[in-house]
């Protein structure tokens, strides 16, 4: 029935109002930001991809986090871009809800993958015997596999939701478009729309809450062994510190955007907004280089080497 199918053609959005005075210094900065994070993420896949050396679990993990990294910025970083040299910031209704989804599969992606590489060190440490036979070729494809698939399948239900409402507004106060944004412009709200993504946001809370449980299970265990200690330190402390600094970034911008009581500057709103799409993708990549070895080994000669 017409009465499901909004008439909405093209969105708003206000993040940007006011920045008219240092447009040019933003795209210079934010142009430099996208280009650096495309450069130490892709110098991290290649060294993965061309050296057979490093795919093992651990690194394949590695590499499609990175590959998401490049995924989850490319729904951001172009249209913002664009937005930053026009004097008109709006999205087309397709447009919306194609950045909606990149995003949020994104985040999801991340958490999977966060997930599946605690597994592994837990694995890797607590159960070494078992280590090869537990994380096979197939075992690891299969986890990678449904690591893209179910965030992928659950946010575009969640999308399929929202389209299905009937809108009464088209001006969103952010620099992106997200699901819960969009939600708020229904006319009414239905059930499926409050089901779902509260049913999204229980099932990656308990990967979180796995995330924290192995590392303090992995920290108990190896503090009784100096040798598990150093390997703890070797290789899951860049996973802790990529948890953490994606967790954080996160949590703000969801806190914020559902309890925002206590307005702030529209350049620090703007700021809390792209935190994950900012410090993650562009320090990851750096942690993992500089702490992981083997990769480390791989990259510092390659970029010494002379020509």
């Amino acid at each position: 029935m017409m009465d499901n199918v909004s008439v909405i053609t093209m969105f708003t959005l206000s993040g940007l109002s006011g920045t008219n005075n240092y447009r040019v210094i933003l795209f210079a900065l934010t142009l430099l930001c996208y280009c650096v994070i495309w450069l130490v993420n892709l110098t991290i896949i290649v060294t993965i991809i061309v050296d057979k050396k490093l795919h093992e679990p651990m690194y394949i993990f590695l590499c499609n986090l990175c590959i998401n990294g490049l995924y989850g910025t490319a729904g951001f970083y172009p249209k913002f871009l664009m937005d930053l040299l026009s004097t008109t910031h709006v999205i087309s209704y397709v447009g919306c809800f194609l950045q909606a989804f990149v995003l949020h599969s994104s985040v999801c992606a991340d958490l999977s993958l966060l997930a599946l590489m605690a597994y592994d060190r837990y694995v890797a440490i607590c159960r070494p015997l078992v280590y090869h036979s537990v994380m096979t070729k197939q075992r690891v494809c299969m986890f990678v596999f449904f690591a893209w698939l179910i965030p992928f399948y659950l946010v575009f239900m969640s999308g399929v939701i929202n389209s299905r409402l009937r809108l009464c507004g088209s001006h969103i106060p952010k620099i992106y478009c997200v699901h819960w944004l969009i939600g708020k412009l229904a006319c009414s709200a239905s059930i499926a729309n409050i089901a779902i993504p509260a049913f999204n946001y229980t099932f990656y809370c308990s990967h979180f809450l796995f995330i924290i449980w192995s590392y303090v299970y992995l920290i108990r265990t190896c503090l009784k062994s100096k040798e598990k200690r150093a390997k703890f330190m070797q290789t899951c402390f860049p996973h802790v510190f990529c948890l953490l600094s994606f967790v954080v970034c996160v949590l703000f911008d969801l806190l914020y955007m559902r309890f925002n009581s206590k307005p702030l500057e529209q350049s620090t709103r703007n700021f809390i907004a792209i935190e994950f799409l900012l410090i993650p993708p562009m320090i990851n990549p750096v942690i993992y280089g500089l702490k992981l070895t083997q990769i480390r080994n791989r990259i510092i000669p390659f970029l010494t080497s002379p020509d």
